[in-house]
């Protein structure tokens, strides 16, 4: 195997393996939170806004405050505080158009070189939000080397690396943007081995195939196992390999309780999820 086609499936294990149960919690939290009236802060000062509820969603005048707060100001703790208000609202689908349109993932993934590691972590989790977004992706993709190798070369199990990889594996989610962790692949997989129960999966990710999982985390889950059945099968290695190392991600993906889980979801009363469960032929 060699080139982008050997990255497919070996990223496709990186995307499960950077705090994936984690990851799919937070990108469903404005969803879920979008059933109940939200409010909007009346016109207030730039410093206004970092202050109080950061539950609160911004509207495009409030958004370019704090854009140009981040890009005037030096005081580390107001930097921290608007990009934790910019990294809330950004779980918000509008507001993650909104933030790009005005010019803002540039000023918010400068922040990622900035020595402060609290303001970088917070600047990591920002971007991690507005990478939901397929169109902010494009933009967002020029910070992934400088992540890799911060993920790499940052102290392990911190909140910088764990950030890092949250990003990672948002932009990884589909093929689009996997061939740019082609050199750094060993690195990562050395950080994932080595790191903490944090930075690691288990067979606790099994649990958002269950059937009770809401539909958005359950096709996201589907979406990656159907990536990497994808990038295994170019590889010809489903159709040789007839046992995965125990213990591994491919073993864990591939064995019977994933299997059972899989069939299970054929007589899923959505009529998307049995469609994608179909999609993933190794199952049958």
């Amino acid at each position: 195997m060699g080139g982008a086609r050997d990255v497919g499936w070996v990223a496709a294990g990186l995307i499960l393996a950077a705090g994936a149960c984690y990851c799919f919690y937070k990108l469903t939290r404005g969803r879920r939170r979008g059933g109940r009236r939200l409010r909007l802060r009346p016109s207030r000062s730039a410093e206004d806004l970092t202050s109080g509820s950061y539950d609160d969603t911004l509207n495009a005048e409030q958004v370019q405050k704090l854009l140009y707060l981040l890009e005037s100001t030096e005081d580390p703790i107001i930097i921290e505080r608007a990009l934790v208000t910019l990294g809330n609202n950004a779980a918000f689908s509008a507001n993650q158009i909104v933030i790009r349109e005005l010019g803002g993932i540039p000023i918010v993934g400068s922040k990622i070189n900035n020595p402060n590691q609290s303001i970088k972590e917070k600047a990591l989790n920002a971007l991690n939000n507005l990478s939901v977004n397929v169109e902010n992706q494009i933009k967002i993709k020029v910070y992934v080397s400088q992540v890799c190798e911060d993920v790499i070369s940052g102290p392990l199990n911190s909140a910088v690396q764990l950030a890092g990889l949250r990003l990672l594996t948002n932009m990884t989610v589909t093929n689009a943007h996997q061939d740019m962790l082609s050199s750094y692949i060993t690195d990562l997989f050395h950080v994932l081995v080595t790191g903490n129960g944090s930075t690691k999966v288990d067979s606790s990710f099994l649990s958002l195939l269950d059937g009770h999982v809401p539909k958005e985390i359950l096709l996201r889950a589907l979406t990656l196992l159907q990536n990497i059945t994808d990038c295994l099968s170019e590889e010809r290695r489903l159709a040789t390999q007839t046992a995965f190392p125990a213990g591994s991600l491919f073993s864990l993906l591939y064995g019977k309780e994933c299997a059972q889980k899989m069939k299970a979801l054929v007589h899923h009363h959505d009529a998307d999820v049995k469609e994608k469960v179909t999609m993933i032929p190794k199952f049958w």
